[in-house]
């Protein structure tokens, strides 16, 4: 048992605190060791009262003692809502306290990401990508903490964080070996669910628990109450103190100062009367306290407990319809009553207002008192007070969202506008909540239907199975006219697409597209049909499909964005299909405007998407014209890395990147940009198409280089195995893992995979020689047990490859068909390989290291 403390020896809520605080001072203590030094986080938990506050302010006096920066915050229950809520106060003083120009050259790149978020920076027009604001606040803290180091961050109450918060602070102990920072959150058990509760159990995953923060012993219990009343009170009094509040440590202290209110003796005879005064602390016993101190008092206090942070006299006083007069006399009154305090500038807890409750418990009993109707009206002036103190549309929905549906269309707009700025700064899920909220009020019918189509946008990246059901619902309904119809069938498809729903994306764009009767309308709908469908993997496709496809590309001059699609996904198509490269690289140049991406066809814009542009640079890549494939990968990643879009986006530009240094022989930078791309992907989620498309390549890259024991170590970890996604991976994943698989001695194995691989690229007319290798790869492995299937499939393997006409392609099937000659004609063969492969290693699908088509036009077959 902790050694109980004599009178004077700690304040009052420490006691029975000796092991956590010996903790929290070893680690302030490695953190101003060293300025390299890995960063920290620790966690206090326990219930209601037993000291979390109290651990943290002790970590406040013994960091600053040390000369350490202090940055502190709190969550609220009544402020789970607001996003960022938590770490802007965290973070927002230090940067409001640089001048602008310091602040955006501080941050630098990530200015304009995570600035909005912080309430530094106005918001862009475009919606922010929640995971790369995400990162950008992480990349601030680590800034910050090189500029203020030591620094300490403390966070109360962060069970009550908001989702946003609890987000960054995940993110961030994932980065604590390299952010010299110590971060100390006081939590209760409970009270979180969803992904809130997710992202809170990864980031104390990460750090240290503190010893658990148990009630006070009945020795400790005596001591304290001794060390508040005296030394004469009496063993019977102080167990009864320890009865009365079960050692909760709060509730002793505020028992203890009630009886030195009431100047009640602590001897056994007045024992009885301590559950009374314990009463009156909490709960019913509070309200009751409160009631006493008069109506005014009681709707001051309400009003308070609706504003929930930033207190100030007047705006209560307004919200609580006080004369200023009335409403300090009240604030008076409740700080007598030790309901209310006014913030101590000493703990470094950031406060917008004049006020704050002693504790959250009776911020807590004092909004459950308020009457139902009469909480949800003063939240419904709370909102027009926020607005009209134009603190904007999101800052007031937090409140919206607590008021009756009423049928308000100025509600309805307000909602929809605080969408719009939550999307701004990265905050999709708080968006969601505002609209489904606006869908209740309800809009009105001519509305309803563009409420529902912005409520799917919102929610496409991180419910898509959701988004599928309000589109749906949306395009069922009036409202939805001409461009925006068409946007909402898109969108719908990309939902179905991310939902891994295919074929039924491409039939709806489909069904859109036989039904609209604008030509420019369905012209920009078939193409999605043609681009779903150019990206499915599986035997299903429409019949005819490259035909139907190539006769309207014919018709195509590229004089809007819907055709340029069209000649990309011909482009595309005739590349996977094997047609002549140089055609390939006709159509797609066809599809630039001055040799770059046309507007709305960008890597970051939103009208189709990245898969137009990702399949433009493939096609390129693959018909050996690197210049431009190469030009476009890094323009893809430098638009991500700028707009902050660190998700799924930024995890295929690398892997395409990876991919041209691949196609270029450059295996040692491919591994890298790979590798990269793998670590974004785990942070998206394992199965999507992302997360195959940086496997395959880095498995296909590390057995060019001759690693083959990591290159299964990777297969294994990642799960590089059947059933394969529903969309295009390239290169072919079924031939990558055949090469693996014979490479590790399971050669029969190797063989089935590469007959399957055959068999689905006849299904699909795929017959690149190099983005589906099964032939020259199947050729090798049958070689010995079956030589005249072998030297047939070289055959057709170079005659696939002299219909393609790249180096790559026929260089490749030569050196396969040599391989299995002999004498002089193997010897004839590689002569008639193109001169820079002559001299390269055997390593299938790999261009030599100095090999360069940045100039070379692909040749025709002969």
């Amino acid at each position: 048992m902790t050694e109980v403390r004599r009178a004077g020896a700690v304040p009052a809520s420490l006691w029975e605190r000796d092991e956590e605080v010996a903790t929290i001072t070893r680690a302030v203590d490695t953190l101003c060791a060293d300025r390299s030094s890995p960063g920290t986080l620790l966690e206090a938990r326990g219930e209601a009262g037993v000291g979390k506050t109290a651990l943290l302010a002790e970590t406040r006096r013994i960091a600053e003692a040390r000369g350490c920066t202090v940055w502190s915050a709190r969550g609220g229950e009544t402020l789970r809502s607001v996003p960022f809520n938590v770490v802007r106060q965290l973070l927002q003083p230090a940067l409001v306290s640089m001048l602008p120009e310091e602040a955006r050259e501080y941050l630098g790149d990530w200015y304009d990401i995570a600035g909005p978020a912080l309430g530094i920076a106005d918001p862009g027009e475009r919606q922010a990508d929640p995971r790369g604001v995400c990162d950008g606040l992480v990349a601030a803290v680590r800034r910050l903490a090189r500029r203020e180091w030591p620094l300490v961050l403390l966070i109360d109450d962060a069970h009550w964080a908001d989702q946003e918060t609890l987000r960054w602070l995940a993110a961030l102990a994932e980065r604590l070996d390299e952010t010299s920072v110590l971060v100390v959150i006081a939590r209760r058990p409970g009270d979180v669910s969803g992904d809130s509760a997710r992202h809170l159990e990864a980031a104390t995953a990460v750090g240290r628990p503190l010893a658990p923060l148990n009630a006070l012993t009945p020795e400790a219990t005596a001591g304290l109450t001794r060390a508040t009343l005296g030394a004469h009170a009496e063993a019977a009094f102080c167990r009864e103190v320890w009865a009365v509040t079960g050692g909760n440590p709060y509730e002793t202290v505020e028992l203890l100062a009630k009886v030195q209110d009431s100047e009640l003796q602590p001897v056994e005879a007045e024992a009885a009367e301590l559950r009374d005064l314990n009463r009156s602390a909490r709960g019913g016993g509070l309200v009751a306290r409160l009631e006493q101190l008069g109506v005014d008092s009681t709707r001051f206090a309400w009003a308070a407990a609706i504003l929930g942070g930033g207190i100030t006299v007047d705006m209560v006083a307004r919200l609580a319809t006080l004369d200023r007069a009335d409403a300090a006399r009240c604030a008076e009154l409740l700080r007598g009553a030790r309901i209310l305090a006014v913030p101590d500038a000493t703990a470094g807890q950031p406060s917008a207002g004049d006020l704050e409750f002693v504790h959250p418990l009776i911020a807590t009993a004092v909004y459950n008192s308020i009457p139902d109707a009469l909480r949800t009206a003063m939240h419904g002036i709370a909102a027009q007070l926020v607005t009209d103190s134009g603190l904007g549309a999101a800052a007031a929905s937090r409140h919206l969202l607590k008021v009756h549906p009423d049928d308000d269309q100025e509600v309805v707009a307000q909602l929809r506008e605080a969408a719009r700025e939550h999307l701004a700064v990265g905050a999709p899920d708080a968006a969601r909540r505002c609209l489904e909220r606006a869908l209740r009020e309800p809009p009105l019918p001519e509305s309803h239907a563009r409420v529902l189509f912005e409520l799917g946008c919102a929610t496409l990246l991180t419910a898509p199975a959701t988004t599928i059901g309000h589109l749906r619902t949306a395009l069922a309904m009036p409202g939805l006219e001409g461009e925006q119809r068409v946007d909402a069938v898109f969108r719908l498809s990309q939902a179905l697409l991310h939902n891994d729903q295919l074929e039924e994306a491409v039939r709806t764009v489909e069904a859109e597209a036989a039904r609209n009767p604008d030509p420019s309308a369905r012209l920009r709908l078939q193409a999605a049909q043609y681009m779903w469908e150019g990206i499915h993997a599986g035997e299903t496709s429409s019949p005819h499909r490259s035909a139907r496809l190539a006769e309207l590309a014919a018709t195509c001059t590229g004089r809007d964005n819907a055709e340029r699609a069209l000649l990309i996904l011909r482009g595309f198509d005739a590349m996977t299909h094997g047609e002549s490269a140089e055609e390939v690289v006709e159509l797609c140049d066809r599809a630039l405007v001055n040799g770059r991406l046309a507007p709305g066809l960008g890597w970051t814009d939103t009208e189709w998407g990245l898969e137009l542009p990702m399949m433009l640079a493939s096609s390129y890549a693959y018909a050996d014209r690197l210049d431009r494939a190469e030009a476009l990968f890094t323009e893809a990643l430098r638009a991500y890395e700028s707009a902050g879009w660190s998700g799924g986006h930024l995890s295929l530009a690398h892997a395409y990147v990876g991919l041209g240094h691949r196609r270029r022989g450059r295996l040692r930078d491919a591994e890298q940009s790979l590798r990269e791309s793998l670590r974004i992907a785990e942070r998206v989620g394992r199965g999507l198409p992302l997360y195959w498309s940086a496997t395959c390549n880095l498995i296909d890259t590390l057995l060019a280089r001759g690693h083959v024991e990591e290159a299964r170590t990777v297969a294994e970890q990642y799960g590089f195995a059947p059933p394969y996604p529903s969309t295009i991976v390239l290169p072919d994943p079924r031939p990558v893992r055949a090469r693996l698989l014979l490479a590790t001695g399971r050669t029969k194995e190797g063989i089935n995979e590469l007959e399957a691989a055959e068999k689905a690229a006849a299904a699909r007319g795929r017959h690149n020689p190099v983005v589906v290798p099964w032939a020259t790869e199947l050729a090798r492995a049958l070689a010995g047990e079956d030589p005249g299937r072998a030297a047939r499939l070289a055959t057709d393997a170079r005659r696939q490859a002299e219909r393609f006409g790249t180096d790559t392609a026929i260089g490749e099937a030569l050196r396969c068909a040599a391989a299995l000659e002999t004498g002089q004609r193997a010897v004839r063969l590689a002569a008639r390989l193109p001169p820079t492969w002559r001299h390269r290693p055997a390593s299938t699908s790999t261009p030599p290291p100095a090999w360069s088509t940045a100039s070379r036009p692909a040749r025709r077959p002969s």
